[in-house]
């Protein structure tokens, strides 16, 4: 990767300025070296509310217009999922540096394509995995290296909603368009989250199993996001789904996610971790462990960060030399991988072995 530490700041557009664009458009403003100077987005409506909003100078349309500037060094894509990577894919071609939200692409065969263009191109390419940049999962990651835990042979992890589908109607709960449901929303967060903790991404089997059970009855909405609704689109993607994962060490992961199901919490997003000398739950931090007095819980406060909690904070540090990639290119492509994984269990009932 070319890292520019000369420069003092870098040039930033941002593509998409719905729910999670103003996201990325917030995050940048927190680095003084981050200059956003113009919003892609076919909505002129939406840009320009969003360009008002943080202070953005340009509004286009097109967002190859961008591609093309030579004063631009970074390109954050925050669209729907089927333009993940056609989109980053122009922008890697185009010698840009990318920050892309997540998932990485609607298939492994496409994200693998951004892991190649980014190598050969020696520019910074990150997915944005917020939940793995937070003070807890840093904390957790810190208490699992100091060996607390043992052995760590199997997982649990999950973002589960009572009912918290993102507007049905939008692209969220369109196929064509999000290539699948809560599984690629939400649950690739709880699913990175805990590979990141186990500090392995390569998984040797998955089956998994998907439903669709509130969404297609118009129950379980939420109210996040700002994209068209359209009231006649079908609901065909998952709003519950599990997964047993075999990781290649012989290490199990259990994922859970769900946009909507009955239960007794409105909203639950978190990892616990077992091992042979004690098990380890976040959020918040809480290690596990049977000691000479009895049974031991203790909750460790957030440890110093030793990247910043912030994604595009973190983007920038790196492009200046302050910082390492916390999200490796090959690490997302093997999530993207799992999560195929999981849809064609579903769709066959077998269990997928992976290459």
């Amino acid at each position: 990767m070319k890292i520019q530490r000369k420069k003092t700041h870098f040039n930033v557009a941002v593509i998409g300025a719905g729910g999670i664009g103003q996201d990325h458009l917030a995050s940048f403003k927190l680095h003084p070296a981050a200059r956003v100077v113009a919003i892609a987005d076919v909505s002129e409506e939406r840009a320009q509310e969003s360009a008002d909003r943080f202070g953005v100078p340009e509004v286009v349309s097109d967002y190859k217009e961008l591609l093309a500037r030579p004063d631009i060094d970074v390109v954050s894509i925050a669209l729907p999922n089927y333009l993940h990577a056609p989109v980053a894919l122009d922008a890697l071609r185009a010698g840009k540096h990318v920050m892309l939200d997540k998932p990485m692409a609607t298939n492994a065969r496409d994200a693998a394509k951004l892991v190649t263009e980014a190598r050969r191109r020696g520019v910074l390419f990150m997915v944005g995995q917020n939940f793995r940049f937070n003070a807890e999962t840093q904390t957790a990651k810190r208490v699992i290296e100091t060996g607390a835990l043992g052995e760590v042979y199997h997982a649990k992890t999950s973002w589960v909603r009572r009912a918290g589908i993102p507007r049905i109607g939008s692209w969220f709960t369109q196929k064509r368009f999000a290539g699948g449901g809560c599984t690629y929303d939400i649950g690739v967060h709880a699913l990175d989250r805990c590979l990141y903790l186990l500090g392995e991404f390569e998984a040797a089997a998955v089956s998994g199993q998907t439903f669709a059970k509130f969404g297609p009855r118009g129950l379980g909405n939420g109210n996040w996001g700002k994209s068209e609704i359209n009231t006649k689109a079908p609901f065909d993607v998952d709003d519950l789904s599990v997964a047993l994962i075999k990781l290649r060490s012989g290490r199990t992961v259990l994922l859970e996610a769900s946009w909507a199901a009955h239960g007794p919490h409105i909203d639950v997003n978190g990892t616990q971790l077992f091992g042979t000398d004690a098990g380890l739950i976040l959020p918040p931090v809480q290690l596990f462990k049977q000691t000479r007095a009895g049974y031991s819980v203790e909750t460790i406060d957030p440890l110093p960060p030793h990247v910043h909690v912030n994604r595009m904070v973190h983007f920038i540090d790196c492009l200046l030399g302050k910082a390492k990639p916390y999200v490796k290119p090959e690490e997302s492509l093997a999530v993207q991988k799992i999560l195929d994984a999981i849809y064609v269990s579903a769709a066959s009932g077998r269990e997928i072995r992976i290459r």
